[in-house]
């Protein structure tokens, strides 16, 4: 299945990819982390939820697309160079909400500031896809991939992931796994907490990753995206 026909590469000028040095470095420590049995399990219930969520929202995807290409034209996929489980790079998907060229514009920021710049950059129902989280559906091909898991980190820029790795010690242990579609960091505190703060609950989740855990992850995530798609829907989000 391929995505990248709607998707102009001269869109988005991406942060430089880390270093093979800086992938190798990471790829020697996590591949020293010791493989679990319940991470073959947790893989295999990414494979089969995110595909069934997949074709439910089949009747969703296909009425954005349309709108989306008609007010604000191509690309319609955003893809983003974020780190991956063992220093891998690869690209994540979202439907495009920000107008052409933002990425450039945007990359050197992060956190409060990033979130200020984002809405003056939005497309026509760019706001109304982020407040109902619908942008976020094409990361599912990312899971179904095995780039990405529903449960784990948030996936990060390379050149932030570096920035990071040398002021939190620890903060390379988000590799020993796959980054999530949702997080244990953002059910617990949200998106504008420090990154220290996020790093103690995602490593947390790393150290436990059970899938008692992977599934009430997901549970307070559908209840918490439920109520932001009832307020995106009311225009309240």
């Amino acid at each position: 299945m391929e995505l990248g026909g709607l998707y102009d590469p001269r869109v988005a000028s991406s942060p430089p990819r880390p270093s093979d040095s800086f992938v190798l470095r990471f790829s020697e420590l996590t591949n020293a982390s010791p493989t679990r049995t319940r991470d073959l399990v947790l893989r295999g219930l990414d494979v089969l939820l995110s595909s069934f969520f997949l074709l439910v929202s089949l009747p969703v995807i296909v009425p954005i697309a349309l709108v989306a290409l008609l007010t604000s034209g191509r690309p319609l996929f955003y893809r983003g160079e974020r780190i991956g489980r063992r220093g891998e790079v690869f690209e994540m998907l979202k439907f495009r909400t920000l107008r052409r060229e933002a990425e450039a514009r945007l990359g050197p920021y992060l956190g409060e500031e990033l979130v200020r710049r984002t809405r003056a950059e939005t497309t026509a129902i760019g706001a109304w896809l982020r407040a109902t989280q619908l942008d976020e559906i094409p990361q599912l091909w990312n899971v179904v991939r095995g780039d990405m898991s529903l449960v784990g980190p948030r996936p990060i820029r390379p050149r932030f992931f570096e920035e990071l790795a040398e002021e939190l010690p620890a903060y390379w242990q988000r590799l020993v796994v796959r980054p999530g579609l949702t997080g244990f960091a953002q059910i617990r505190r949200g998106y504008e907490t420090s990154m220290a703060e996020k790093l103690a609950h995602d490593l947390e989740w790393i150290a436990d990753r059970s899938v008692r855990l992977y599934l009430r992850t997901l549970a307070s995530t559908a209840w918490r995206v439920l109520g932001q798609f009832l307020r995106g829907l009311l225009g309240r989000g």
